[in-house]
């Protein structure tokens, strides 16, 4: 018998040419080599047609998918064991696979078994995660080092720096951090002390609000029950959950801002909900508020929250000039303006103060409607004859005109000279419209309305009619941190002028303060022969717990870094201590010249959103929600600058 007789006919001499493959191919190894060259055809094709990352071409869904395998064979773990036939020692040694008696095997039962166990295994994960809705959360933005190496892998640290998963040394190598949004502790003992006084005053008024109205829309602190204002509407949509998110959050209560996102994503929703709300409000209170927490945490489910509101006020925007209306019905979509505006006309401060969240909401959605809508209302403006270059309050959304000649820097014309600066450094300085406006606007309204008391106190005072009324609102001493922050963005002579009016505003809406009984400042207050910086009518003299005033003590300090700033907004700590702070929360008072005023029972959800954060970051340390990275909307949620803060987070 030959040789070749004997061999099996698959052995390949190890220095030789495989043997004839005539004789190599008898009928059964030819049937068998057809199924294996069959079985590769069908894999190639079934890889090319079957798969979704391949037939669709996409690349980056292709990542995501294979990294989502790769997660659920890690969730699988030691449960994934293939079962595979020992090897035998002479087949290692020339590489090749175990095979017996001259036959190739049959597949393990046991490979099989575990295959099918793991494709169930995925299918579950899968269907786990769709019901329970995980969370969301969009990674921490990674900033490129000019001196990095490429291809580094690298972790982020808790402050924002990175660290490289080598062994290489890294101490050469620039620290780079992102924007500081918690923590921030002064480096002063007292200064740390005061601060965490604000703090505790946080924690007393949310677990108050959480005990005794949780899901309503604010707290009556001393009735012990729910609260809401007309401009809520009849629902009860937690506007204190929304307001209050990022300032839990910025303040390190975690569990707190816990229940309240979770709150947010489970019963914060308008569909099918019939209600009057106002436009400015939602948009300031809940859609800021919304952007802000996503753009400080990177949960995307505040932004589809956000998008979800938003897209419920746009029927409001549908007048024959682009100019919304005050109000708006949720379920019919029908908007109006309130019977005593002038004749039905849009107010100022309100259609003005729409920029800072809708152009935001744009870059992060794709969705470029709500940008349209705030430049339709630019436009509108910017054709309007101003007289004297001075704003009024109202303009009517039918014909464009404005309506009844009343001109002022507090309440109906606020914040829209706000939204004008502050636009202009969202974009990172890149609106030189919005910054042209700005300082127009101001131009006017320092040559027409700035006003000096016999006592040297500086103040704005309003027109009506072209005739000056020498009053001022509460509302309208966030003037002072706007101009000094707005003269830090100018250029001489301006940035001087501006800061330096900053200061006096400031100092002047402080002696609002000092000259009350209770050291809380009142609604309004006035100047004339006989008194300054003092209200006349019992209308003017109540504290709601607003924060503009301290608003300004926090921009001023951060921008001048003159201890005075800090001991007048201790000074507000302790008055808020002493006559707004009961059991069951805190409340506003009627009087602020009584030594014993009358409580008002409201929780005002600004409290938490403003008044409180503004105080905490007074006492923190400039890196803590940096004026270099981010602007605050009129109702004091942090929105990132764009190209400067990587949390801006857009498309």
């Amino acid at each position: 018998m030959g040789l070749e007789n004997i061999l099996p006919t698959y052995h390949r001499s190890p220095t030789k040419l495989p043997i004839s493959l005539n004789k190599l191919c008898r009928s059964k190894e030819r049937v068998l080599l057809g199924f294996v060259c069959f079985g590769l055809v069908v894999a190639c094709f079934g890889t090319v047609f079957f798969l979704p990352e391949l037939r669709t071409g996409i690349a980056l869904p292709s990542i995501n998918s294979v990294y989502k395998v790769y997660e659920h064979v890690q969730k699988v773990g030691p449960e994934f064991i293939l079962q595979l036939p020992p090897l035998a020692k002479d087949d290692v040694h020339d590489g090749k696979s175990q095979q017996h008696h001259g036959q190739i095997d049959k597949p393990d039962f046991h490979l099989l078994e575990d295959q099918a166990r793991l494709r169930a295994k995925i299918e579950t994960e899968e269907r786990l995660e769709l019901e329970q809705n995980q969370l969301k959360v969009l990674p921490k933005p990674m900033i490129p080092s000019s001196k990095s190496e490429a291809g580094d892998s690298r972790s982020t640290l808790s402050n924002g720096s990175f660290k490289k998963e080598s062994d290489k040394n890294i101490v050469d190598q620039p620290k780079i951090r992102l924007p500081k949004v918690q923590g921030g502790d002064d480096v002063e003992p007292d200064i740390k002390a005061k601060r965490e006084t604000v703090r505790k005053m946080m924690k007393h008024a949310w677990d108050n609000y959480a005990t005794y109205a949780w899901g309503k829309n604010e707290l009556r602190p001393i009735s012990h029950k729910g609260h809401s204002a007309s401009i809520f509407g009849s629902g009860n949509f937690g506007a204190s959950i929304v307001d209050g998110l990022d300032t839990l959050y910025i303040m390190g209560f975690m569990d707190e801002y816990k229940r309240g996102r979770d709150w947010v994503e489970e019963h914060l929703n308008l569909t099918g909900v019939s209600s009057e709300l106002s436009v400015f409000e939602t948009n300031i209170r809940f859609v800021g508020g919304l952007l802000s927490c996503f753009a400080i945490t990177g949960d995307s489910m505040f932004r589809e929250k956000a998008l979800h509101i938003a897209e419920r006020l746009l029927p409001a925007f549908n007048t024959l000039t682009g100019i919304p209306h005050a109000l708006i019905n949720i379920g019919t979509g029908t908007s109006k303006n309130y019977a005593w505006a002038s004749s039905g006309s849009s107010i100022l401060s309100e259609f003005g103060t729409m920029s800072l969240e809708f152009n935001y909401l744009s870059d992060i959605t794709g969705n470029p409607v709500f940008r349209q809508k705030i430049d339709q209302i630019t436009e509108v403006i910017k054709k309007q004859e101003k007289p004297e270059g001075l704003y009024p309050n109202y303009l009517n959304p039918k014909t464009g005109r404005w309506g009844q000649q009343h001109i002022s820097m507090g309440a109906l014309g606020d914040s829209f000279y706000e939204y004008l600066l502050k636009s202009w450094l969202q974009s990172s300085k890149t609106n030189d419209e919005a910054r042209e406006m700005y300082v127009d606007a101001m131009d006017a309204a320092v040559a027409k309305l700035i006003q000096k008391s016999n006592g040297g106190l500086t103040y704005f005072a309003e027109m009506k009619f072209g005739r000056l009324e020498h009053k001022m609102d509460h509302l309208a001493c966030f003037t002072g941190g706007m101009l000094a922050l707005g003269g830090t963005h100018l250029e001489e002579p301006l940035k001087s002028k501006h800061i330096a009016l900053g200061k006096a505003i400031t100092h002047t809406c402080h002696e609002s303060y000092d000259r009350s009984n209770t050291k809380l400042g009142p609604e309004a207050f006035r100047f004339s022969d006989a008194i300054e910086a003092k209200a006349l009518k019992s209308n003017e003299k109540y504290y709601i717990l607003r924060p503009e005033v301290i608003e300004s003590y926090f921009v001023l300090w951060r921008l001048t870094h003159d201890v005075r700033y800090r001991q007048w907004g201790w000074e507000a700590v302790q008055a808020l201590e002493k006559h707004c702070r009961v059991d069951g929360g805190y409340t506003g008072v009627k009087n602020v010249y009584s030594d014993e005023p009358t409580q008002d029972d409201v929780q005002q959800s600004f409290f938490l959103a403003e008044t409180l954060k503004y105080l905490y970051l007074l006492f923190s340390d400039d890196e803590l929600i940096s004026l270099d990275e981010w602007v605050f909307n009129t109702e004091a949620h942090p929105l990132p600058i764009k190209k400067v803060n990587p949390f801006y987070r857009s498309i």
